[in-house]
């Protein structure tokens, strides 16, 4: 066997001499047209040798304009996985956003891994580009996901990757970009409380999809959070599991033929924190709030419109639905009225005597239209748990109540309102957590002695935590802890000897 062949410096140089001179002779003696000839023999001969390569062409929108998913998802995805150390990266910020969003210009590429795979990410303005990945592809071994606008170009991402890495690309490596994009999604987007409009029921229009005109929207940003509800701890850890546990549940309800949502029904007194209640349900959760005002709703037909119009990952609230409707009990007869409600039923009496008189003024066609389109309890059950409450998924349907004794039981059984939750007069572990809210955390701390007068009171005497929480806020900043504690149980002694009697 020979010597191994050694490399040296003066060996280097007489290569690198060799090559200029070659590249000389070749440059002085062949025509221009050869010198194309011989790259693209050399580019052949290297594509040759190189592995296969395929490439997917993800257009910006499909031949009608609507907007590509995937296009959205991967331009996300790229701004925050792939082009912190870009030269160049396509910034964007919408109004109201928290932060400007991060993109793939025109004519620029980058690269990612996934699972050992390398891809090469470029954005274009068509799909013709030839493949800059190292390997051989040819147009028909790319797949097109969405067709060319007919007549124009338009912004497109081309995806390539080694031939022999398709199925993890397309089964694995797309699905987890789609996956990502949607959870930064969730945590960029602004949540909204959504109200119903009243009175565009009719049709579209003007370019607008249901949502856009059924419901308007508002920044959502209520402060109230589990730690800060004024009800019993073991009810506010219970339901806050009971919350976590169906988000984690998509598989289970699919694998038990049931829409993914769930029915909660809040009942109890005025001012027991119900609304605020629905309020931390939906900062736990990060849901969007569809508030639904049942009286401005004028037929079942419409109903369905505003619920198939919701979005997924969204409460939707009906307050006070005994008062919305005619969903009171069809199973016993209506009991006498209470001297608490005399002055309620008779105004209620007189409302609707005018609304009568009213309705004879009609002409009869006005007058018949108008009393066949309203919303039936045929139509609030099948809003609940009907066919079509599963036209949305993850979602929960909330109904608020003072009287839960005057709704209808269908209404109430398992599988509309899942979990019925009662929200008592404020008790001892409610008011602690309120002295904590209002008087700081440290304050409330040390007055146990007055904290457990309060507490005592309060299994004698019958108030709110709203009742609670007014007594704290006229308190003067400067009065402190225990003389606002001391105003509370002061309260409660006058509110005691009101309720006994004079002696």
């Amino acid at each position: 066997m020979g010597a191994p062949l050694k490399l040296t410096w003066a060996s280097l140089g007489s290569l690198f001499a060799t090559a200029v001179l070659v590249r000389t002779a070749v440059r002085d003696f062949l025509p221009p047209e050869a010198h194309g000839l011989l790259r693209a023999l050399l580019s052949r001969a290297a594509a040759a040798l190189a592995p296969p390569c395929d490439a997917i062409i993800v257009h910006e929108t499909d031949a009608n304009g609507v907007p590509n998913e995937l296009y959205e998802a991967a331009q996300l995805y790229l701004g925050a996985r792939c082009l912190a150390t870009a030269p160049a990266m396509h910034l964007h910020k919408t109004h109201g956003a928290a932060a400007a969003v991060a993109s793939l210009p025109d004519s620029h590429a980058t690269l990612d891994a996934f699972r050992g795979v390398r891809v090469l990410w470029t954005s274009q303005l068509d799909g013709t580009a030839s493949s800059s990945f190292g390997g051989s592809s040819s147009s028909s071994r790319g797949f097109v996901h969405h067709p060319f606008p007919i007549g124009g170009r338009q912004r497109c991402l081309r995806l390539e990757f080694r031939r022999r890495d398709r199925d993890v690309v397309r089964d694995a490596y797309i699905p987890f970009v789609l996956e990502e994009a949607a959870a930064l999604r969730a945590k960029m987007r602004e949540r909204k409380l959504y109200t119903n409009n009243s009175g565009f029921y009719g049709g579209g229009g003007g370019g607008m999809d249901d949502h856009q005109m059924l419901w308007k929207a508002h920044k959502f940003s209520h402060p109230s959070t589990f730690d800060s509800l004024a009800i019993d701890p073991a009810l506010r850890d219970d339901i806050r599991a009971d919350l976590l546990r169906f988000v984690r549940s998509r598989e289970h309800y699919a694998r038990a033929g049931r829409a993914w949502k769930r029915g909660y029904l809040l009942h109890g007194p005025p001012g027991t924190g119900k609304t605020s209640l629905v309020a931390a349900i939906a900062n736990l959760l990060e849901f969007d709030i569809y508030d639904l005002e049942l009286t401005t709703v004028t037929s079942n037909y419409d109903l369905r419109r505003l619920l198939a119009s919701t979005r997924p990952k969204s409460v939707i609230v009906v307050e006070d639905v005994d008062c919305s409707l005619g969903l009171f009990d069809r199973t016993r007869s209506p009991a006498p009225p209470s001297s608490q409600d005399d002055d309620a039923d008779a105004d209620e009496q007189r409302n609707r005597a005018m609304l009568q008189h009213a309705l004879t003024l009609l002409p009869p066609a006005v007058e018949a239209a108008m009393q066949r389109e309203t919303i039936s309890l045929s139509g609030v059950l099948n809003f609940v748990d009907g066919l079509w409450s599963s036209c949305v998924g993850e979602r929960l349907v909330v109904f608020t109540t003072n009287h839960m004794d005057r709704l209808d039981p269908a209404l109430l059984r398992p599988g509309r309102m899942d979990r019925k939750v009662e929200l008592g007069y404020c008790k001892a572990p409610a008011l602690r957590v309120l002295a904590k809210n209002y008087l700081g955390d440290d304050d409330a701390d040390d007055h146990d002695e007055i904290m457990g007068e309060a507490g005592r009171l309060l299994e004698e005497v019958q108030v709110t935590p709203a009742d609670v929480t007014e007594v704290f806020m006229g308190c003067d900043g400067d009065d402190g802890a225990h003389d606002a504690l001391q105003k509370l149980v002061d309260e409660l002694n006058a509110r005691k000897e009101k309720m006994n009697g004079p002696k």
